[in-house]
């Protein structure tokens, strides 16, 4: 042998000696002595403690399946045990959830080693036994899961990123535990996640044969939509349970998750499916989440229902008004990371709200300076009741079916039942609401609804608020101030050929009637309720009705036990045609005081006066008759009407007979509610009013 082939013989034994040598040092290597250096490194990057308090070690074992030459390189496979992650200074340690924001049994991994060569750590496979997470945030925002790296700080953001990558392909537990606390929130529960066993395809949950995603890419508000193959969409792999209190309210479900291996690609789908109840309310999901770590876009088919729309706040941010029992099922789509502020699209949803049918559509954008709600809703048949928890009319037998306190009092008419205005200002909306169809009383002639709804800053306008009434229409505007304590308020209101015949159906002598009803009537008023508002209203409403009728047998069909009374005493139990009543009543703080209110019959002329104070429901009214010609009335001298609204109380007032010519006098002092009320008047069917006449003669009577 040649020197220079001894020389290279011993450089290669040299090498083989050391390389053999570091082979057995790693094998034989106690990785425990790591244990000290690596719990301080990674505590001082991560700002809190962190600790590998079991066994640390390294084994080596050949991959089979790289095939070929790969298959005799051999890779480590690492374990810890007993692994702690602390919390940071600022979390206080709880008795339930101790000290520990993640605790850990056991963790395996394999590292490629032929990976690294190219600058790569490439994991297959990560094996976590038992990981436990205790999620927490303060009352002050202050929460467990924000972590302040040591180094992000110093880190020069000139400095170009890391040539080295990290490649983790999938990630699997026995079972895990999440315990969640949020003081902001009022939450505390836990939730148990356990693998399915086998996978569970897509489309056995969904039972769609496709499923529209929404595009996280050069994607528009137009909502369009892509269609993907469910074989495109990963299985579920886990299960999981919640149980606990979520606002104060028990919470409670269940669900379905995709592996981790979905968590890891942003435009693969990672399936979802909950069943969730928090207090009175379910919420039923079932779809998908495209780039679930950064909560890119939502898919889900949603249904809802619950005692009430209003308890949706608490659990949605969305404001809606307090409501009977309801359920909808509908598609929602939603972009969490939009410019203008994530946006959510509740789309061709069906469902009921009370004994009413709803469908439609509603978008809500979380912009800024207040989130926006817009859309359509349609009601195929609503039913009137439905609508009276909105105002405060529902009865209090209503409210007791719904489990809440009897609000309204006994001995009041007017709901007093206050609109929850403090919530009025963290929405605004756009919303439009038709009814096609409404299911009422036999007391109650309407035909159907439309409304614009506007939430503005804390102000709400109704504009138009229309409905169809007896072959007419009731046109309204309605404004709330909520964002003033206490609320003001303003309605602007024109009943236009309301037809007697159908206003009053169950009224045989009606039925042939061409009369019709119109009116006005503008008011303003301040407080929180219906019978608030009214109760300090200021403003004026005007009625004009041509061509009826009036007997004792039409105040029994509408429950007018004191108009009962009246009509008796006026004209005995003979049925009465009414020419024209007309009526121009002033409202200054809560009293209502009539200008004109008369009423043209065939036998006598009845002249209204007196107050109706809606702050205390009193009535003080005067009904003063003067007959025409020689008919005589039964009875000659002035009647009253007292009382409250729930129990008035009508007589005969004490005292001389009408003076012949009473009536004359009260005609010259009405000339100028007359001229106003000329303005209501209504042909019927070509033929003259009735009411024009009287009217004219009121105005030339001064």
């Amino acid at each position: 042998m040649t020197r220079t082939g001894k020389t290279v013989s011993w450089i290669v034994g040299v090498l083989v000696i050391v390389l053999a040598v570091l082979i057995i040092f790693i094998i034989t290597f106690d990785w425990n002595r790591l244990k000290p250096t690596i719990n301080q490194k990674v505590s001082t990057e991560l700002n809190r403690p962190f600790a590998i308090r079991g066994n640390l070690g390294v084994d080596w074992s050949r991959k089979r399946e790289e095939g070929g030459w790969r298959a005799w390189v051999p890779w480590p496979h690492i374990h810890a045990e007993d692994i702690v992650l602390g919390n940071p200074e600022n979390i206080p340690a709880t008795k339930d959830l101790g000290d520990n924001m993640v605790t850990l049994q056991r963790v395996d991994a394999s590292i490629a080693p032929l990976a690294l060569l190219g600058k790569e750590v490439r994991i297959p496979r990560i094996w976590l036994k038992q990981p436990n997470a205790s999620l927490q945030r303060l009352a002050n925002g202050d929460n467990n899961w924000t972590f302040n790296l040591a180094n992000s700080e110093q880190k020069d953001p000139q400095q170009p990123p890391s040539d080295w990558s990290v490649n983790i392909n999938d990630i699997v537990f026995d079972r895990g535990q999440i315990d969640y606390k949020d003081a902001p929130l009022k939450a505390d529960f836990r939730a148990v996640i356990d693998p399915l066993g086998k996978p569970l395809p897509f489309s056995e949950v969904t039972g769609e044969k496709t499923k529209k995603v929404v595009a996280d890419k050069e994607r528009k508000e137009s909502q369009d939509v892509e269609k993907i193959n469910t074989k495109d969409v990963p299985d579920y792999v886990f299960g999981w349970k919640v149980d606990g209190k979520y606002h104060g309210e028990a919470l409670a479900g269940s669900g379905k998750v995709g592996g981790m291996l979905s968590l890891k690609d942003a435009a693969i789908p990672f399936p979802l499916q909950a069943d969730v109840r928090s207090g009175d309310t379910r919420v039923v999901v079932a779809g998908t989440l495209l780039d679930p770590m950064n909560f890119g876009s939502l898919d889900l088919q949603l249904k809802l229902s619950g005692q009430t729309l209003s308890d949706l706040y608490g659990l949605t941010g969305v404001l809606l008004p307090q409501t009977p029992p309801y359920s909808t099922d509908g598609h929602l789509t939603a972009k969490l990371h939009e410019k203008g502020g994530a946006y959510y699209h509740y789309q061709n949803f069906n469902g009921k709200i009370g004994d009413s049918d709803i469908h439609g559509s509603l978008t809500y954008r979380a912009s800024k300076p207040r989130p926006k709600l817009t859309g359509e809703v349609v009601s195929k048949q609503l039913r009137f009741a439905d609508l009276a928890p909105l105002i405060g009319a529902d009865s209090n037998k209503d409210k007791a079916k719904r489990g809440e306190t009897a609000r309204q009092p006994a001995d009041r008419v007017l709901p007093v039942e206050k609109f929850d205005t403090k919530n009025w200002d963290v929405m605004d909306a756009d919303v439009k609401y038709s009814a096609k169809r409404i299911e009422h009383g036999k007391s109650l002639p309407l035909s159907d609804l439309s409304t614009h709804l506007v939430l503005d800053n804390g102000e709400l306008l109704l504009d138009p608020l229309r409905f169809g009434v007896a072959g007419g229409n009731l046109n309204s505007t309605v404004r709330l101030e909520g964002n003033k304590s206490p609320m003001h308020g303003r309605v602007d209101m024109h009943a236009r050929n309301f037809q007697l015949k159908e206003l009053l159906p169950n009224v045989e002598s009606m039925r042939k009637s061409l009369g019709q009803l119109n009116g006005d009537a503008k008011l303003t008023g301040t407080g929180n309720s219906i019978a608030a508002l009214l109760g300090t209203s200021n403003g004026e409403m005007r009625l004009l009705i041509n061509d009826g009728v009036i007997s004792r047998s039409l105040m029994e069909i509408l429950g007018l036990n004191v108009g009962n009374y009246l009509v008796a005493q006026l004209f005995g139990d003979d049925e009465v045609a009414i020419n024209c009543a007309a009526a121009d009543v002033s409202i200054k703080n809560g009293v209502g005081s009539p200008r004109l209110f008369v009423f043209d019959t065939e036998n006598a002329i009845i002249n209204i006066s007196g107050t109706t104070n809606f702050a205390n429901e009193r009535l003080d009214l005067s009904i003063n008759p003067e007959s025409k010609g020689m008919r005589i009335l039964t009875l000659r001298s002035p009647l009253y009407v007292k009382g409250t609204f729930k129990n008035p109380d009508a007589g005969v007032k004490a005292g001389p007979l009408i003076a012949r010519g009473a009536a004359a006098v009260a005609l010259g002092a009405v000339v100028a509610p007359a001229a106003a009320l000329l303005a209501l008047i209504s042909p019927s069917k070509g033929e003259e009013n009735q009411c024009g006449p009287l009217l004219q003669k009121m105005k030339q009577a001064k």
